[in-house]
């Protein structure tokens, strides 16, 4: 039996590593428990021998993530501009066409026009929803229960933007326009940054020099008592305390417990003594299943091109984007997860390299290195970002990101909009809580 401590942190992502930084920093004992053999969880990354850092994770923040930005400025670390600074213009591959520039080939006059309507239309709701009380909002029901698609359709799309609006979001691979709540993606958007479409310059403008990872290894460092490759299997929470026991059988009895974990691999802990109104709400979160592939190559060669290598896609990559110099970064959308996964892993990345190199040309086809990260079959992720489907923001409900003491939650999941941020905001958040209530 080990000694009983102030609180036992589940997970060492973001979240269970700002919530166990600053818990700790506010004098409480803590113990990190991570199923992994590393820190990080959906944050990695690698070096090549030239000395370039490459993302395997999430790379990528907005102006308005300010709890991420604190904590980097806390680090030390350093903030550059993202790919939104790359020179060039935006790539579209379908089947019939590679366009590049701003509109698509298959656009006319009015459907530039129909575009600006939609926008207009979204703006309207976004304007509606307080991001300080969302569940205010008087047409909630109805906008929960309605896809994007639908959204978009009611406001007077035609086809060619009804298909550049799933462009654009199987590209950041969250799902379909079809298979998206329109009050949840309004409600990420008021919450998160931005007046209608998702808007790269808002949310993605920024990186940290020394790589995403970098932050978490450096809490890591910070921590007196994190242990890895140490997956739970059961929590029991009581007016007494709690009791976290472990895959192995080892059984840790804390004052609190703080779980910082996706919601899939959440859902694979038995949870005791917490209310099945929380446990339904934790429960009923879904995670969009993606992949990441990672190409380096020697030099940024679509920029000859014309090309600054961000592209959206109806091929198996729905996106891509440059992370670094020479370094290609892109998504699997849920709905081509499967046919990318069902192939061996050499399969998989050729039939990538090729389509990027439909997109940027021949020598896409000869990387320095590529890598791929299975987020949706990965047992510790078991997905990517909360998919919010058509009912689900009232399903989860207004528990959802609140806490039950001496049970606590945090993750990017808990937070709407989500992302690197939603990590950081939520555990640094769950920190006040407890040191407010059941840590003293």
């Amino acid at each position: 039996m080990s000694e009983r401590r102030d609180v036992v942190v589940v997970g060492a992502g973001l979240a269970g590593l700002s919530a166990a930084r600053d818990l700790e920093r506010g004098g409480a004992s803590v113990t990190v428990l991570e199923a992994r053999d590393r820190v990080g969880g959906r944050v990695e990354q690698t070096e090549l021998p030239d000395g370039r850092i490459v993302q395997l994770g999430g790379e990528v923040v907005g102006s308005r993530h300010t709890a991420y930005l604190g904590l980097v400025a806390e680090l030390g670390l350093t903030l550059v501009p993202s790919y939104v600074a790359e020179p060039g213009d935006i790539t579209r591959e379908v089947p019939e066409a590679v366009d590049v520039g701003e509109w698509p080939s298959w656009f006319t006059g009015s459907d530039v026009a129909a575009h600006e309507r939609v926008e207009s239309a979204m703006a309207q709701v976004v304007r509606g929803i307080d991001p300080e009380d969302p569940w205010a909002c008087p047409d909630l029901h109805r906008l929960d229960r309605m896809s994007v698609g639908d959204f978009v359709r009611e406001a007077g799309a035609t086809p060619s933007v009804l298909r550049s609006y799933d462009l654009v979001h199987l590209s950041l691979a969250d799902g379909s326009i079809e298979r998206t709540s329109m009050f949840a993606y309004a409600r990420k958007i008021a919450v998160g940054g931005g007046t209608s479409s998702y808007d790269v310059e808002e949310w993605e403008n920024q990186r940290v020099a020394e790589g995403s990872a970098t932050v978490a290894l450096r809490m890591a460092a910070e921590l007196g008592d994190l242990r890895l490759a140490t997956p739970v299997a059961r929590i029991v929470v009581g007016s007494g305390g709690c009791m976290v026991t472990t895959a192995a059988g080892e059984v840790l009895r804390s004052e609190a417990v703080v779980l910082a974990l996706p919601s899939g691999p959440a859902r694979d802990v038995d949870i005791v003594g917490v209310s099945e109104e929380r446990l339904a709400s934790l429960r009923r979160q879904r995670h969009a299943w993606a992949a990441k592939f990672v190409a380096a190559y020697e030099e940024p060669f679509w920029r000859a091109r014309g090309q600054n290598a961000l592209a959206e896609s109806e091929g198996v990559l729905g996106s891509t984007w440059p992370q670094g110099d020479g370094v290609l970064s892109a998504l699997v959308p849920p709905e081509r997860y499967a046919a990318f996964v069902a192939s061996d892993a050499v399969t998989r990345t050729r039939e990538a390299l090729e389509q990027v190199a439909r997109m940027f040309g021949d020598r896409a086809l000869s990387p320095v290195r590529t890598w791929t990260r299975l987020w949706g079959s990965d047992p510790w992720t078991q997905g990517y970002v909360t998919n919010w489907r058509p009912g689900d923001v009232e399903a989860v409900g207004p528990l959802h990101g609140t806490h039950e003491p001496p049970f606590y939650v945090c993750g990017s999941d808990q937070w709407v909009a989500g992302y690197l941020e939603g990590a950081v905001r939520t555990g640094r958040d769950t920190a006040r809580e407890a040191l407010r209530g059941s840590v003293r």
